[in-house]
């Protein structure tokens, strides 16, 4: 079928209200743009952002398929058998659709794409008001900051008569055989494709390279009962991989089945029938094993080294605009991650399409909670009526995409450690292995809270998630008395740089809360050593061998002895503590059925606040509560900042040897930050401490080396080997100018060096352009970032995604931005060389011409600021603004930014070509 955005002519407001209707385009977050107070209910989990339900509005006709005119018959002609079907890839929650006041379509889990056919009344010609309610007012229903409103993408699929389904299309690849010609090796392959039809027709497929040739065809039927499948051999095969990932493109053309009054003859005397639809995926061949020599692809094992993100995007909330989700997956693959695992809900399309183009594993996960309240207004009332829809929609969604290489069924179910939950873990996996068995299934368990659960004492219960409402309502009545008592105003909610009042928290932490708090306080150890009770392998074998692959939250104690125990298991890491990634590397190489790691979190994330932050009292005033937004969990920050973490698993997985250095703030030295399981280090890769002179810097280097030596202005200040870690730290005083590490090997050869060298001068505001249509146009790091190199996904060669290198200098070309696209603009405050200045602090006013800012923000966790207005603070030195190109006969974007004394702006060039729909 083919398709059309709907993105734009979208109005929304708040449900059951007589608000003037506003404006939007898709993909829009409504919860983004509500205050935060402290009373909000959602709390933690959301960061204090109220809830309410919205209603958007529409009108649509046949008039949106202008953009379909090349299907072979027109609208006009075939009005009366038209089918169309919308599609919602994403809606946060409990969709309701209503087309001219009736409702065609209910979708209860917010992160399903779900479609409706509206074919019946769409031909009449007419225009139809389309109207989507999404509810999110009941809170918490959410461990995290979830988003509301239609976040994702709608489409608009046209196709006359007959149709390939939506998603219907997929291959999968049977087998690789090697054939020696020429003094190499060429590959032939096996694949079978698959197209899913409503009505029987004769379907044509072909497989076309990235240069446009034909390399394999076939011919095949559907009928009532079966698609059209067909076997197809490919010569030469190019193959799928994460360092080479070669995308082909599947071509299917829908027939009618052969009926001789339905045919005519060509010129040169042969039947031919009409197109009735066609349908085209990109795919990889690949072929994808599992078993005791761990995870195979293309027949050699990859030792999955992944980070886990959730769905939000920093500063654009949880709208999923293809560049966003683009450029975050080349940001994961820029700190050495080569798998992604999508917690805890499925994953966007367009991610899928990112992983697939750039070469990122893929495991995507279905939800983070089955029969058991976690918060009392989230899906368990409707799992046992829904699951099995949408894991279907999910299935269907992967099953075509060579980088998914996993499905998870669900996170830290403590389900698991009961009959019926073990029952459900087969039923799951059963299920899946039923829509495609090409693929292994697994389910993240956290060991230690099975057994607790077991004992009486689980983290979640539908008890705990009343009493963390009753929590929250018990802050609230507190912080109301509280301004009642200081003649305050009813509205709490604040924004800017106002910081209320300290206050302590009603009533003791329940849940994954609790837990939480006490790991911050014990550390890191506190669950994994939990986990090797042996109470907890009791309470977690039988789920274990009800799925293909074990995932093991914070179980990396358990490794050896469980695959001792447990001959035929394979062991996931389904979620991680950073600093593990080197004894999980150690282990995986000696021990294939240690089959991956997923690292907690790969990016930082809104919700679930202070979770994974070190944080003082100059950014965070409070130690918890309100004016907390994200979690701080992420190796890389909210804006895209790689943080000294980040460098550190890049070396520890060996993505690269290193050495690099990370530098923890030395203006804290001295000074206690809030406490976190979820955080190894606060290093970041800067040697810029203006006013700190003479006094202790912590300084960290990440190095695959038998010792390094660390240098600051040429003087060695210490030497140390590297003891079962990749990682040696050094305390010197500071010293403006270069700090330097070398690495050696065991016979003191050098084998790597790098450095940082200390801003100077003046300090200048500047916005620097970061990406560009979700390409990864210039590295922007601390200590400048220019000269290294970046992925581009518009100019991915027959061999391997190619590199594009930038010059040093400030004064960059900037690519064209393309209607509807976004580019990501760091603010920074830096010297003349674009080295941050990370101790400098502002606010910041941007202004945009030409464009419409559609994100604005910093890093930081603890914050008042919106990310939907023009004014932002600074955290380290620096901000993101992202902005869009519009419809519009603008030739560019002009970005004006301000601190009141100090300006700058950027001007993006806009592509002058035929307009595109919004993303």
């Amino acid at each position: 079928m083919r398709s059309v955005t709907l993105h734009t002519q979208w109005a929304y407001r708040h449900l059951d209200s007589n608000e003037v209707w506003q404006d939007v385009t898709i993909p829009h977050d409504a919860m983004l743009s509500e205050p935060r107070y402290e009373q909000a209910i959602s709390g933690i989990n959301s960061g204090w952002y109220d809830g309410r339900d919205y209603e958007y509005v529409r009108t649509i006709s046949l008039a949106d398929l202008e953009e379909c005119a090349d299907v072979t018959q027109s609208i006009d002609d075939g009005a009366d058998k038209g089918i169309y079907v919308l599609e919602f890839e994403g809606v946060y929650q409990h969709a309701r659709v209503y087309l001219d006041d009736r409702e065609i379509a209910y979708r209860p889990y917010g992160y399903t794409n779900f479609t409706v056919d509206i074919s019946e009344q769409l031909r009449d010609g007419k225009p139809h008001r389309l109207r989507v309610i999404a509810r999110n007012a009941d809170q918490p229903n959410s461990r995290w900051y979830s988003g509301a409103g239609i976040y994702r993408p709608v489409r608009l699929w046209y196709a006359y008569d007959n149709a390939i389904d939506i998603d219907g299309l997929y291959m999968t690849t049977e087998s690789i055989d090697g054939v020696e010609q020429l003094g190499r090796i060429a590959r032939i392959a096996h694949i079978s494709a698959v197209a899913e039809t409503r009505k029987p027709a004769h379907v044509i497929f072909e497989l076309t390279d990235r240069q446009g040739s034909v390399v394999a065809t076939g011919e095949a039927d559907s009928t009532d009962n079966s698609p059209a499948h067909v076997v197809m051999t490919v010569h030469d095969a190019q193959l799928w991989d994460t360092n080479h990932p070669y995308l082909y493109t599947l071509r299917a053309r829908l027939e009618k089945t052969q009926d001789a009054q339905d045919s005519h003859e060509d010129l040169s005397g042969h039947a031919t029938y009409a197109i009735l639809d066609e349908a085209t995926t990109q795919v990889g061949i690949r072929t994808l094993e599992w078993g005791n020599e761990g995870i195979l692809l293309n027949g050699k094992r990859v030792i999955v080294q992944g980070a886990c993100i959730h769905h939000d995007n920093g500063v654009l909330g949880a709208r999923a605009y293809e560049d966003a989700e683009w450029r975050k997956v080349a940001l994961m693959q820029r700190a050495g991650y080569n798998a992604l695992r999508s917690a805890h809900n499925p994953c966007s399309k367009e991610m899928l399409r990112a992983c697939d183009s750039l070469g990122m594993l893929m495991m995507d996960e279905y939800i983070d909670h089955w029969y058991i309240h976690k918060t009392q207004y989230d899906y368990v009332e409707f799992f046992e009526d829904w699951w099995r829809h949408d894991i279907t929609d999910m299935v269907r969604k992967d099953r075509s995409h060579p980088s998914v290489i996993m499905y998870s069924t669900g996170n830290e179910v403590s389900e698991t450690a009961q009959k019926r939950g073990i029952e459900l873990t087969q039923q799951l996996t059963d299920f899946i292995h039923e829509l495609d068995a090409t693929r292994p299934v697994t389910c993240g368990i956290n060991i230690f809270f099975n057994f607790l659960s077991s004992i009486g004492m689980g983290v979640y219960s539908d008890v705990k998630a009343q009493a963390e409402v009753d929590n929250a309502a018990k802050n609230a009545v507190k912080s109301a008395s509280k301004e009642s008592a200081s003649g305050a105003t009813n509205d709490t909610s604040v924004s800017g740089a106002q910081v209320p009042d300290e206050t302590g928290r009603s009533g003791k932490a329940v849940g994954s809360q609790f837990f939480n708090d006490m790991a911050g306080v014990l550390g890191a150890d506190f669950m994994k050593t939990g986990a090797t009770l042996p109470m907890c392998d009791w309470k977690t074998k039988d789920a274990f061998a009800a799925m293909d692959i074990a995932g093991y939250n914070y179980g990396i104690k358990r490794y050896r002895h469980d695959l001792k125990k447990y001959p035929n298991r394979l062991i996931l890491g389904s979620e991680t503590f950073c600093s593990d990634a080197y004894r999980f590397r150690e282990l995986a190489k000696k021990n294939p059925r240690l089959v991956g790691d997923f690292v907690w979190a790969g990016m930082d994330y809104m919700g679930e606040v202070g979770v994974g932050a070190w944080e003082y009292a100059d950014y965070a005033p409070r130690p918890y509560g309100f004016g907390w937004r994200t979690a701080g969990s992420g190796r890389i920050d909210l804006i895209g900042q790689d943080l000294g973490e980040a460098l550190y698993t890049k070396v520890a997985l060996e993505a690269e040897d290193g050495p690099f250095i990370a530098v923890c703030p030395v203006n804290h030295t001295k000074d206690k930050h809030s406490p976190s399981a979820w955080k190894m280090s606060n290093a970041i890769p800067s040697w810029s401490w203006d006013g700190c002179e003479g006094k202790k810097a912590k300084v960290e280097v990440y190095a695959r080396a038998f010792s390094v030596a660390l240098f600051v202005n040429g003087h060695e200040v210490g030497r140390k080997k590297m003891r079962n870690d990749c990682i040696a730290r050094f305390t010197c005083a500071y010293e403006p100018g270069t700090i330097e590490a070398v690495a050696y090997d065991k016979q003191s050869n050098e084998i790597g060096r790098t450095s940082l060298t200390s801003a100077t001068g003046p300090t200048e505001l500047r916005a620097v352009a970061e990406s560009i249509n979700g390409d990864i146009t210039r590295y922007v790091s601390f200590g400048g970032g220019a000269g290294e190199d970046v992925i581009s996904r518009q100019d991915i060669s027959d061999d391997a995604t190619s590199i594009v290198s930038e010059a040093s200098s400030h004064e960059t070309t900037i690519p064209a931005l393309r209607k509807g696209h976004l580019a990501f603009i760091r603010l920074q405050y830096c010297d003349e060389h674009g080295v941050v200045k990370p101790l400098e602090r502002g606010r910041l006013t941007v202004n945009v011409d030409g464009g419409t800012l559609v994100g604005l923000g910093s890093a930081a966790p603890f914050t008042f600021d919106s990310y939907t207005e023009n004014e932002t603070g600074t955290y380290y030195g620096q901000a993101l603004a992202v902005v869009q190109a519009q419809n519009s006969n603008s030739s560019a974007i002009r970005v004006h930014v301000s601190d009141g004394e100090r300006t700058t702006q950027i001007e993006i060039p806009v592509e002058q070509s035929q307009s595109a729909n919004v993303q």
